[in-house]
């Protein structure tokens, strides 16, 4: 720009010098209003064309009844007429689901494209303060009541963008079904506190229905630290937040020397989150959570839409929302539009593919196939008015030793009057017979906590995250704090059909401590099937107790010590078939770190803020004889309940 400046100046004095005179490009040129620059070059909105595309893509911000609007995605295929419409609300951005491209199909995500291919008007939304959506986010946001003093919740956007959708999708027939995993789970399950009429069916996949008890936050009173990073990014920003910082690669240094993860929360910044602090300051099952559990709230209102409760096996996020809250329905006696599915799979796998789960090998995408021959003709029946090939089963729970679906009229979910006891025995056998007396002990030291899975642990587990429950137990079985208990090797199938429990008998040298117990199929020493499975240590059912709960929930207190106490909790519901040549192990430790936070072994009101010097080593012993008989409880029956 300077040298054509230069260069136009000493023309202009030559020209100047020589008598002639050149006018400026201003004085040569007429300026037309329409070459006036003012106001901005971007429009107020761009309406991009989509020449080919077989759909529409419609961005809405769909008014409340308290005046905040929700950014709203509607994906409407071209020349739709009379389509029922399938409605996702969610934290993670509405705009994920969908991307640029001229088919239907490919422009939604994975999940949804059977259902474009099946003719559904599709619509996104994100919930009240996340992403596009005005108005404030609160986790998790409790229904309204002593909780929620407002006049609105998540029961109350879903029947109002319900509402707003019916009466402004002309393509549509009026008819909404409504879906969802995990947070978008909850939403579901929160939608049916007080359905819209249109509202004709739904499934909560993987839903967070009870967050102390079992699914995201703690499982029985022991926090699951690694959903810190979950708080910075769902909390510190309207958009996705980063996860915390780490120092190192490895979690399980990181965790352990931050010491407690009051004390993690409080160098990262957490108290800027108002999230956090509810949390921490209630780690017992107080009002706070007891007014949240939407599996008591579900059966005490329920709804009559037909509703799928969905969930995997091992689902290493939400195992306790989907069967918890069928069984509460059925106990209060409105099965019969309700259903319960548990498949082969990890958290949210429903929504992907699932020939695998780590290194177990399914027949087929069990996910794919039970989307088409399932899941979708379910919704066609109330949307569509089309009856499927075959009635949906009550039940439908994978036979993952078996390889198939089970189908029953009935579950039995929790029947303990018929469970068999498996006993701890000397010498680390495990049999039906009541033992004889005897103690076995192991040294829980905070110091060296046992592993969820084997160091180093990659942020949020890594690529292992996922499959970490069907993870192989024997690197943590040659510790001296993990008792490992098998019976003899299988001369003929047990099969279990229903809830486990663990039914502990122990006595601590401090005056708290954690029970973790894990039910295990053991793998013949050879396998020709599938070699990489020989000698396998495959968990079935496992999970925590914090051991200050084992009298109240809500109330906890510190163990006596040197005194047995019982620790009886439930585990992880089962639909397997110990095969012969195997054999059955249990597993007792009293950690599985960093997942869950470490118990300092010293009863203090808040682990969260433990100090150091409360992390003391303690000697748990198990009994196994007439002051107690440590076992597992197991749903065993002679033969299979599953309809042939």
């Amino acid at each position: 720009m300077r040298r054509t400046a230069t260069l136009f100046h000493a023309i202009f004095f030559a020209s100047a010098c020589s008598g002639l005179v050149i006018a400026s490009p201003a004085q040569s040129m007429k300026v037309t209003p329409e070459m006036v620059q003012t106001g901005s070059d971007i429009p107020a909105k761009w309406e991009e064309p989509h020449p080919g595309y077989d759909y529409e893509k419609r961005e809405v911000m769909i008014p409340m009844r308290d005046g905040v609007k929700l950014h709203t995605v509607l994906i409407v295929p071209k020349g739709a007429q009379n389509l029922p419409m399938l409605l996702e609300r969610t934290p993670y951005n509405a705009e994920f689901f969908t991307s640029d491209k001229p088919h239907m199909r490919d422009a939604v995500w994975s999940a949804q494209r059977a259902w474009a291919d099946d003719g559904y008007i599709i619509v996104d939304q994100d919930i009240r303060g996340k992403y596009g959506s005005e108005g404030d986010y609160i986790m998790t946001r409790p229904p309204m009541g002593p909780l929620n003093p407002t006049k609105t919740d998540d029961t109350t956007d879903a029947y109002d963008t319900i509402d707003w959708l019916v009466k402004h999708v002309p393509e549509s027939n009026g008819r909404v079904g409504m879906i969802g995993s995990s947070y978008d789970g909850w939403t579901v399950t929160m939608a049916l506190l007080g359905p819209h009429p249109a509202l004709k069916v739904a499934a909560p996949e993987s839903p967070m229905i009870d967050g102390w008890m079992g699914d995201d936050w703690f499982h029985y009173g022991a926090f699951r630290q690694v959903n810190l990073d979950y708080f910075t990014e769902q909390t510190s920003k309207r958009g996705e937040g980063s996860t915390v910082p780490r120092p190192g690669d490895d979690d399980y240094q990181n965790f352990l020397d931050a010491g407690t993860a009051g004390h993690w929360a409080e160098e990262h910044g957490f108290g800027q989150l108002p999230w956090w602090h509810r949390l921490s300051a209630h780690p017992a099952y107080d009002v706070f959570w007891q007014l949240q559990a939407l599996d008591k709230l579900v059966s005490e209102k329920p709804s009559n839409v037909p509703t799928i409760w969905l969930q995997g096996l091992w689902d290493q996020e939400d195992m306790y929302g989907a069967v918890h809250t069928w069984e509460a329905l059925k106990a209060a006696g409105h099965e019969e539009n309700n259903h319960l599915v548990m498949g082969p799979w990890y958290h949210s796998q429903v929504n992907r593919s699932a020939e695998t789960l780590g290194p177990l090998k399914w027949k087929g995408d069990t996910a794919a196939d039970f989307r088409r021959d399932v899941l979708i003709p379910f919704f066609d029946t109330y949307l569509k008015d089309r009856k499927p090939a075959e009635p949906m089963a009550q039940v439908m729970i994978y036979n993952p030793s078996e390889n198939h679906w089970d189908r029953f009229s009935d579950w039995p979910g929790v029947d303990e009057k018929h469970l068999t006891p498996m006993y701890l025995q000397a010498n680390f056998a495990l049999a039906r017979q009541k033992p004889n007396g005897g103690e076995d002990r192991y040294v829980s030291d905070p110091a060296r906590p046992v592993p969820f899975l084997t160091p180093p642990v990659e942020k949020d587990g890594g690529k292992r995250w996922s499959t970490w429950l069907v993870q192989d137990q024997r690197p943590v079985g040659t510790r001296t704090d993990v008792l490992s208990y098998e019976t003899p090797v299988l001369d003929r199938a047990v099969r279990l059909q229903g809830a486990p429990f663990a039914d502990l008998f122990a006595k601590t040298t401090g005056t708290d401590a954690d029970f973790v117990v894990k039910i295990i199929d053991v793998y013949p020493p050879t396998y020709a099937q599938q070699p990489d499975l020989a000698g396998y240590e495959l968990p079935i059912s496992m999970d925590i107790f914090r051991g200050r709960y084992r009298k109240s929930f809500e109330a906890p207190t510190p163990i006596p010590s040197g005194t047995i106490q019982e620790y009886k909790f439930r585990l992880p519901t089962v639909n397997y078939v110990f095969k012969p040549g195997h054999r059955i192990m249990v597993q007792v430790q009293s950690s599985l770190f960093p997942l869950y936070d470490r118990n300092p072994q010293t009863f203090v009101p808040n682990i969260f803020f433990a100090r150091p010097e409360d992390f003391k080593p303690a000697t748990i012993s198990l009994e196994h004889g007439p002051q107690g008989a440590s076992a597992v409880l197991l749903p065993i029956v002679a033969a299979s309940t599953a309809i042939q």
